[in-house]
């Protein structure tokens, strides 16, 4: 558990660094738009130190978004080859972000060992129940159609069977940083579906807070949404954010990029809100060391 003073895991070797980092990169090995070499020489062009790549995965399955089973390997392998290739330019890591869908994807390392990633991205895109499932970040139709059929209209259920699953994830999952830990707001400034200044919205966040505060795990400010104009707000919300500080969670600012012009996205608003809530640095965890970014 964290102090009070946001302590780092003394297991890890630390490095101070000065220019910007991002750990949840897409290319066109899932669903974005770049090579990853594109995309590094945009990190290069940007000014970054460190450029983690993140390709969905929910191995050994696949939606069309993630990267295919079969592929992985060949992935790892082409980072590893532009790590050589870029060193004397910048530090390139290579990791994933993975789906916690139970029983089909526990979020295990032992399932991605033999990848030997430098770091994995805890994600919940699905909620579910014993009426099927569906992707909570989806279109505005698929997404109205989930709740009627999955979960009987009810918004409310939806979000704290999100929330659930979020928190087992954490609990149970093996990995190094939780992605947009309130993606249902994406949607749902079109679909109205739940109230963000609820009580019972505002427990759910509390409850969450309080299972993150138990472990290592690292909070990503994701500018994601405000790159593709979804939303002019980062994932988590300030209260969110607020609750976060409150319990000493560390936290990291990544763009969700899935295009190489939006790699720092909304870095300086994302920064901003650190800093107005009490933050003084960046955590960007791996498996064997921490980089920091003083704010």
């Amino acid at each position: 558990m964290f102090t009070k003073d946001f302590q780092k895991d003394d297991k890890k070797n630390h490095t101070i660094i000065n220019g910007k980092i991002n750990f949840h990169t897409h290319s066109s090995f899932c669903d974005g738009k770049n090579t990853p070499e594109e995309l590094i020489h945009s990190a290069i062009e940007k000014g970054f130190s460190i450029l983690g790549f993140s390709s969905h995965s929910i191995y050994p399955f696949a939606e069309k978004w993630h990267i295919a089973p079969n592929e992985h390997y060949h992935y790892v392998e082409h980072i590893k080859q532009l790590m050589q290739k870029y060193q004397n330019e910048i530090k390139i890591l290579c990791g994933f972000e993975v789906d916690f869908l139970p029983p089909y994807s526990q979020l295990q390392v032992n399932q991605f060992e033999d990848f030997e990633p430098d770091y994995l991205i805890g994600a919940v895109h699905y909620v579910s129940n014993n009426n099927g499932y569906f992707a909570i970040d989806d279109s505005i139709e698929n997404i109205k159609k989930g709740i009627t059929q999955v979960f009987k209209g009810d918004g409310k259920a939806c979000i704290c069977e999100y929330f659930k699953t979020q928190r087992e994830m954490i609990s149970t999952g093996r990995f190094n940083i939780i992605a947009h830990p309130d993606l249902p707001r994406k949607r749902n400034n079109f679909l109205h579906f739940f109230d963000e200044t609820e009580t019972w919205y505002k427990e759910q966040i509390t409850e969450t807070v309080r299972t993150i505060a138990k472990t290592n795990l690292v909070v990503e400010i994701n500018t994601g949404a405000i790159a593709r104009g979804i939303m002019n707000d980062v994932y988590p919300s300030q209260y969110f954010l607020e609750k976060l500080y409150e319990a000493k969670v560390p936290i990291c600012i990544n763009s969700d990029c899935h295009n190489a012009p939006q790699l720092d996205a909304a870095f300086d608003k994302a920064q901003s809100i650190a800093k107005k809530i009490g933050y003084k640095e960046l955590i960007y965890p791996t498996f064997k060391e921490e980089f920091i970014v003083k704010l």
